[in-house]
Order: structure tokens, then sequence, then C-alpha cells
């Protein structure tokens, strides 16, 4: 019985890598596909997320410096920062969209959130469209406040309840070099991610399969000796 477990956790674990390695092929090579089609003209009527996961997105508005927040804990090459999350609201009504503006270095620690100047004046941002997850992690803090500056994860339900205002339910990653500003922005994951995860699921299938060989030569021998 003790094998048998040890061998569900280990086939477990690696379905698990497999999986990710699959969705994360699948999404590279959905935005890959894409690109080709042109960006989707986004406007005030609330959009179908699913219906433009990952599609090129373009938006005309302006800025909202008061909304603005952080991401915390996204490193880049060893460095600690935040992605820069700024609203805009979208021309021809009262429809928001949260445009993640790149990521920003964060060297004097919790102390002092970094300065990321927002464009005063009316704007076209063109990105991909990114539906962020809706699940909720065990143990993970939640921000009491509802003007906090500085956020986990994303809720964007949450976001339009607290501000008051519809806000698209999908996050506009803006596009490199779509602004003449300091901000990082690597948005596509690295394809050697997905060799990555399906190594790691054949080091979970091998600990299986030697789990089940150490048992059987154990069995073997006991029986020998018997």
């Amino acid at each position: 019985m003790a094998v048998l477990a040890g061998m569900a956790v280990f086939v477990t674990l690696g379905l698990w890598q497999a999986g990710k390695g699959n969705r994360l092929e699948a999404e590279l090579s959905q935005r890959q596909q894409r690109q080709h089609l042109g960006p989707v003209q986004i406007g005030a009527a609330l959009v179908e997320p699913e219906a433009l996961r990952d599609a090129p997105i373009r938006v005309m508005g302006r800025y909202e410096p008061q909304g603005q927040f952080f991401l915390d804990n996204r490193q880049l090459d060893g460095q600690p920062g935040l992605n820069v999350m700024t609203p805009l609201r979208i021309d021809g009504g009262q429809t928001r969209i949260l445009v993640n503006r790149g990521w920003i270095g964060w060297p004097h620690g919790r102390g002092e959130l970094p300065q990321a100047d927002v464009p005063p004046d009316s704007v076209v941002v063109t990105g991909l469209a990114f539906v962020p997850s809706s699940n909720k992690f065990f143990l993970m803090p939640q921000p009491a406040q509802a003007d906090s500056k500085l956020r986990l994860r994303l809720d964007l339900a949450a976001l339009s309840q607290q501000a008051g205002y519809p806000l698209q339910p999908v996050v506009l990653l803006q596009n490199p070099g779509d602004a003449p500003d300091a901000l990082v922005r690597r948005w596509d994951p690295p394809q050697d991610r997905v060799a990555q995860h399906r190594g790691y699921a054949f080091q979970w299938f091998g600990m299986a399969l030697a789990l089940l060989v150490f048992y059987l030569m154990a069995v073997f021998r006991r029986r020998r000796t018997a």
C-alpha cells in the first residue's frame, strides 16, 4: 500500500508538470497565431474574456494616475521589482481597462514605493489581452484597503466593485516599445520553460518507475530467501 501511495503521488506530480508544459506550449502557439490577425479594438462595451485570451488588442483613452497601483513580488533577472498597473478610461464611456505598463525595479525596499510617471494626455495603447486567474491560494493574504497601492494578485471583479465603475475583464499587457518610458515589458514565457516542465514530469515518472522496480526486486529477493 505504501508503494502504491508513493507511486500515485509521483505520477500525479508528473501529470501536473506535463500538463503545465502542454498548456504553456498551447499558449505560445495561440499567441503566435493571433499575432497575424491584427489587434482587436476594445471599446466601452464589456468583452468576453476567453474570446480574447492572448489576443492582440488596442484601446484609446486616458490614464487615471490616482488609481495606479503595483503588483508585488515580480522579479526580473534576479532583481526585485513590481509591475505597474494603471487604469485607463476608455473613450466613449465610463468603462476602464487595467493596463500592465511593465516592470519597474524596487531597489529601496518596502519602505518606499518606486515612482512611475503616467502620461497625462489621451493615448492609444496596444498589447496582449491577459485573463488573470480567479483561483485563490491558501493562506495568501489579501489587501484590506480598497485603495491599496501594493497588491499581491489581481481580482478584476473586486477591483471594479471597489472603484465603482465597470472594468474590462481582461488586463492589457502593453507592448514593448509602445511608450517612451523605462519600464520593462517581457510577456512571452521563454520557450525553454516547456522543456523544463516536461523534464520535471519525466523525473517524477522516473521516480514512480524506480519505486516499482525497487519493490519488485525486494519481493523477488524475499521469495528467494524464503
